[in-house]
């Protein structure tokens, strides 16, 4: 028998790390190759960990809610064959440094350690309140008793403690004022009056209690009446949310709006797209079509697919154009159009319907929402007209797509004007004003909107 390392597979290339959600197999269960074994969920997307061999689940190393590293171990499955590949303890507690102390202070301070621990009983779960293994090592290095865990705010599932809590905490502990032990004017016997001064000066550091507020500003209350429900956000409500805002704070956000006559653009579609189910199997919708105008756009006008790192703006040479997506619990995800100048129309209607129909089943890879240097937002699908959409960092533009419309509108005709019927459509573009100026972000959006007015409407698919 022989035993495999499941790893952490790499997941694109800013995913350094994801946390494990369930376990879809025990120990003892016998495993197929590319069957999943577990769930994980980065900052990016959720997926599956398949195996990469057939055998049996004999160890996990993690928990659910333990955060992984790319190429940790995190199950042995035994194999058939022979031979035997040696775990290492990924998860093992890490080995004290010793760093040059002089020995008196060492001998005080492991009596101390070793006391304290001592009278620390061991962390024990709850029915309200489970404690993993990894919570439980942390807790009995730190000496940190039951009752003082039990006070610590959990952000994992069902509010449980993460290694993440435990963490912050111990940093929140170590800020505060100490207090003095009865042992320490031992030490300086002949000046114990200097010592107590100098202690006790930098104990209570002015700047410390401002760290807290710098970095999570304080909330304002809100009152809850009796049948008010109060709902948790989800991981990837929190995520979003984040985002967002970190997003306006880092993003001079200011947007540009102009309308679009796609009359022929309706009428043709309108007149293809039943040939081309019928032919292809693929859906025609205008999306690919308002994708390909946006791409040509971008080409014209290359200063608009950079991003800002510092002072230094970073031009683009890949065109990846991500569209935002409806996940089934209301959310959305944006999975990009890799190399979008290099597609045709076709090329384009199969890539996006992929891309649809996968987000829409929780399928997208890691990859598949990895690299985007501009996106795209259909806000007329849920019946708006215009919207100013929050750049997606750290690109410097986002169009916003508004529905399409019947508007009467003054028509230019060798005989003169006339009003007459014509689809509409209002196109809004948010873009970072600390690189983009408003004659760059206007031209823009008027190529997009060029484009799509010219469509040829003897055009082939």
């Amino acid at each position: 028998m022989a035993k495999f390392e499941l790893k952490l597979p790499k997941m694109g290339e800013s995913v350094a790390e994801a946390t494990i959600t369930s376990w879809l197999k025990d120990v003892g269960d016998t495993i197929e190759a590319d069957e999943a074994v577990l769930e994980i969920a980065t900052d990016k997307v959720d997926s599956e960990v398949p195996s990469e061999v057939d055998g049996v689940l004999v160890e996990k190393l993690f928990n659910v809610d333990d955060v992984v590293q790319v190429g940790q171990t995190i199950a042995v499955i035994e194999t058939e064959g022979g031979g035997t590949v040696e775990v290492k303890a990924t998860a093992s507690e890490p080995e004290p440094v010793a760093e040059p102390v002089a020995p008196k202070v060492v001998a005080e301070v492991a009596q101390t350690v070793v006391a304290a621990k001592a009278s620390v009983e061991p962390v024990v779960s709850t029915e309200d309140r489970f404690y993993s293994p990894l919570v439980k090592n942390i807790a009995k290095q730190e000496g940190i008793s039951q009752a003082e865990l039990d006070t610590i705010s959990g952000t994992g599932k069902d509010e449980r403690v993460t290694k993440n809590d435990i963490k912050a905490y111990l940093e929140s502990r170590s800020s505060a004022p100490s207090p003095i032990s009865a042992e320490q004017p031992v030490e300086t016997p002949k000046a114990e009056p200097v010592v107590e001064q100098k202690v006790e000066t930098p104990a209570v550091p002015t700047k410390a209690p401002e760290k807290p507020k710098a970095e999570k500003p304080v909330e304002t209350p809100i009152s809850v009446s009796g049948g008010d429900e109060v709902i948790e956000m989800t991981r990837m409500g929190k995520l979003i949310s984040k985002y967002m805002v970190d997003s306006v704070q880092t993003s001079a956000h200011v947007q540009s709006f102009i309308e679009a006559d796609v009359t022929n653009i309706w009428n043709w579609r309108k007149k293809v797209k039943d040939d081309f189910m019928k032919r292809e199997g693929e859906n025609l919708t205008f999306t690919p079509i308002f994708m390909e105008a946006i791409t040509k756009a971008l080409k014209d006008f290359p200063m608009m697919n950079i991003s800002v790192q510092g002072d230094k703006i970073i031009k683009k040479k890949a065109i990846n154009v991500g569209m935002a997506a409806a996940l089934p619990d209301g959310n959305l995800i944006v999975p990009v159009i890799k190399n979008a100048d290099q597609l045709n129309l076709f090329g384009m209607v199969k890539r996006v319907n992929d891309l649809a129909n996968r987000a829409r089943l929780g399928k997208l890879d890691p990859d598949d929402i990895q690299g985007g240097t501009y996106t795209v937002t259909n806000v007329g699908t849920f019946g708006s007209i215009m919207g100013t959409p929050i750049i997606n960092q750290p690109q410097v533009g986002i169009l916003a797509l508004g529905a399409i419309r019947k508007t009467p509108a003054v028509i230019e005709g060798p005989d003169g004007d006339y009003i007459g019927i014509r689809f509409k459509m209002y196109l809004s573009h948010s873009y970072d004003h600390r690189v983009v100026n408003g004659a760059l972000g206007g031209q823009f959006v008027k190529a997009v909107k060029d484009y799509l007015e010219g469509w040829d409407m003897d055009r082939e698919i």
